[in-house]
Parts: C-alpha cells; sequence; structure tokens
C-alpha cells in the first residue's frame, strides 16, 4: 500500500468520526426533548485488497467508515404534569398520530397533548391524537381523532328514591309534615315532588298525599304509612310494606318529558319488612337522607386517563364517562422507523409493519397520565463517548501529519 493511500486512510478517520460527534452532538442537545430517543453511531472498515492472492494473512484494509445509527428505544423517566393530557407510556409502544395538513400516520413516544379550539387532542407539534371512541361502555373497533368538542353528559331520569323521615309518633291529630324530593325527568329537568303527611287521630299512622311541581301525579298520589310499637314501618296503604310506585304525566306541563314512573323504596332488600329509613318514633319530625339515581345534563370540567389509556370525562352534573381510548402502535423492529423530526417516526420497510393495540394488552405498556417520558440520553455516557471520537479523530489527524513526514521524506531522497 503506497503513502498515498496510507495518508487517504486516514482520512476516512477523520470523516468517520466527524460523522459520529455529530450524532453525539444530536443525542446531547436533546437531553431535554420530551419523549427523545438517542442514537449510537455503528463503524466498519473499508477493505482494499489482498497482497497475495489467497492469503488471508495479507489483507490491507483502507479506513473506516460510519456504517449507519442505531437508535435506542430504552425507556426514559418519568415527569409529573399538572396537565391531564399529559401522557407517557411505561413500556412497549407508539402514539399513534395524523397529521392535520396532510395524509399518513406516524408514531411519537411525545404525549405533550393539548385540546385545540375544534375539541381534537392535539399534539403542540399540530398532530391529532388518534384513540377508539367509548360508547355505553363499548369500545369501538375504528381509529379515529380523538374529538372532544361537544361532550355532554346526558341526563338520566329519576326512576327510584328512599326518603329517610321520622314521623313524631306524638303529634296532635291533623299535624302535617313535608317532604320534599328533588328528582330529574327524562330531558333532565329538576323538579320537586313534594309528599305530605298528615296525621290520622288515636294511631302511630299517617296518611300521605304526593304532588310534583311539574306535570300530574296519575298513579300512587295517596296512601297511608302505619307504625307499630316499636316506631318501624308496618303497614303502607293498609297491607304489608311493599315499594310504591308513582307515576307522574308531562303531557300538560311546559316540559316535553316522557311519563315517568317513580319507585319509593320503603322495603328491605328482600321485599318481607321495612327498611327502616322511614321511623315513627317520638321525636321530632324531621328528613334526615334523600338517596335518587336520577341527574341532570353536564358539561365538560376536566379530563382524566387511567393507565388502559382510557379518557374519562369530568361533568359538572358530578358523573364520570369514558369518552375515547388512546390508541398504541408497536414495532417488531422499531429501530428501523425513520425519523420525520419533531419527534415523529414513519414505518419503513425495515421496521415491519405496525400493529395498533390498546395499552395494557399483549405486549403494550401502561400509559402513565398526568406525566411525560423524559429523553433517553445519559450524559455522563455522551460524554465519554463525546472523548473516545475526539480522541479518534485527533489520532487520524495525526495519521495524516505523519504521512505528511513520510512523503518529505520521500521527497527529500533525490537531494
Amino acid at each position: 500500500m503506497s503513502l498515498i493511500s496510507s495518508l487517504f486512510a486516514g482520512v476516512t478517520g477523520l470523516t468517520a468520526n466527524s460523522q459520529a460527534m455529530e450524532i453525539i452532538g444530536d443525542n446531547i442537545s436533546n437531553v431535554n426533548t420530551i419523549g427523545f430517543k438517542s442514537s449510537k453511531a455503528v463503524f466498519s472498515d473499508i477493505f482494499s485488497t489482498i497482497l497475495t492472492n489467497g492469503s488471508t494473512t495479507s489483507q490491507l484494509g483502507r479506513g473506516s467508515q460510519l456504517q449507519g445509527t442505531i437508535k435506542q428505544f430504552t425507556q426514559g423517566s418519568f415527569e409529573s404534569s399538572s396537565n391531564a393530557l399529559d401522557l407517557a407510556i411505561d413500556g412497549s409502544g407508539f402514539f399513534v398520530v395524523s397529521p392535520t395538513n396532510t395524509t399518513g400516520t406516524f408514531f411519537t413516544r411525545a404525549g405533550q397533548f393539548r385540546l385545540n379550539q375544534n375539541g381534537l387532542v392535539q399534539a403542540i407539534t399540530g398532530e391529532i391524537l388518534q384513540g377508539q371512541q367509548i360508547t355505553t361502555g363499548t369500545t369501538s373497533t375504528t381509529v379515529s381523532d380523538i374529538d372532544l368538542a361537544g361532550v355532554q353528559s346526558a341526563p338520566q331520569a329519576t326512576t327510584t328514591f328512599t326518603l329517610g323521615a321520622n314521623l313524631d309518633a306524638s303529634s296532635t291529630a291533623a299535624t302535617t309534615f313535608n317532604s320534599p324530593i328533588a328528582i330529574f325527568n327524562t330531558v333532565g329537568t329538576q323538579l320537586i315532588l313534594g309528599i305530605q303527611f298528615t296525621k290520622v287521630a288515636g294511631a302511630n299512622q299517617w296518611t300521605y298525599a304526593v304532588t310534583t311541581s311539574e306535570g300530574t301525579v296519575t298513579s300512587g298520589a295517596s296512601g297511608s304509612v302505619t307504625f307499630d310499637n316499636s316506631g318501624q314501618l308496618s303497614l303502607v296503604r293498609g297491607a304489608a310494606v311493599a315499594d310504591q310506585n308513582i307515576v307522574i304525566d308531562y303531557s300538560s306541563a311546559s316540559t316535553s318529558a316522557a311519563t315517568q314512573t317513580l319507585t319509593w323504596d320503603l322495603a328491605n332488600a328482600a321485599g318481607t319488612a321495612t327498611n327502616g329509613k322511614l321511623t315513627g318514633f317520638a321525636a321530632e319530625s324531621n328528613n334526615n337522607s334523600l338517596v335518587q339515581n336520577g341527574f341532570t345534563t353536564g358539561t365538560l370540567t376536566g379530563l382524566t386517563v387511567s393507565d388502559k389509556g382510557v379518557i374519562a370525562g369530568l361533568f359538572n352534573n358530578g358523573q364520570t364517562d369514558d369518552l375515547f381510548q388512546v390508541t398504541l402502535a408497536d414495532f417488531l423492529a422499531p429501530s428501523g422507523l425513520t425519523r420525520q423530526g419533531s419527534n415523529l417516526f414513519a414505518q419503513s420497510q425495515e421496521s415491519g409493519q405496525g400493529v395498533l393495540g390498546l395499552a395494557r394488552t399483549g405486549g403494550f405498556g401502561a400509559i402513565v397520565g398526568q406525566s411525560l417520558e423524559l429523553s433517553n440520553v445519559d450524559l455522563a455516557e455522551q460524554f465519554i463517548t463525546m472523548i473516545q471520537t475526539q480522541q479518534a479523530f485527533q489520532a487520524s489527524a495525526r495519521i495524516i501529519t505523519t504521512i505528511d513526514d513520510l512523503l518529505t521524506e520521500s521527497v527529500n531522497l533525490v537531494r
């Protein structure tokens, strides 16, 4: 091998190590980039020739080259956040996002998401997070944009109520006591169901009359309750204790609600005796509790995300509803993904076909809400690699200066 060839061997060392330094610089500069995955330089030798045909001991190389880079998808640490839509993946998988101004799908580990002006869950870089809508507890199989615009909690009409009250056994005849009960109809309107109790002379018994602030009570509007010598409910309408039905018709009301049937819960689970909520003790009449199962419509006030990636809405009517489940993707060879910038990756032939799934199923990791995955760059490791690369670069430069001295000596041979 000539001196000139040796000179170019040193040049390849300069080129390869300068490219490696660029990779190190990229890693270090992204130490604070959310979801960033560091790269590692891979070198290979450049084979030149065999001096003696068939001899394996006389092979000469002509330097080194940067063969490529390997993306390191090791887990990054987590950082807590106050934003409910800041998400991190603990384990395998990528968030699936779709750009707003072009077609296609990208993948990312950076989970900094926000609601945009259209109610879509959007990444800081503009891509829309993909997920599967949840309707009445069933998760759709179709992957689409996570759209939270106009989300409301539908009202639920009251179907049953339990009144906790005491009717004073020592009251005189014709004494009245009122129990107002807040209920909701089928369109979410709150109304007051009034039950007025009137003491009967000569017994621990009260009659009752049911009225409503809207509509008309067409069934169960009146009756009586009788208490035994222990103050416990023993008879309802002169018969054994049983739950009572109250029907309200709204055809004459201003609201367009459907006819509503309410169950007044008076009996125990077996339906054979009192549940103990309505009593007739010799103490001042009072309302002490009310349990009913209806609620009005609600608007979205907050969000939570579970470890399975279920985005649930918190509504001002006190309800919580599951809205979407975040879709994840995984690859057989994630190091083969193509970098697109802005923390995005694209599928390539080397990565293999992406597999879609949900968090905590199969090989997919869990989703951590109100958290962000930090860069997996290890600064100590990068600085050590930087020192090694610098020394290799300097040594390659020394090869060039040494060959230059040898060439000078060769030129001086003619003197």
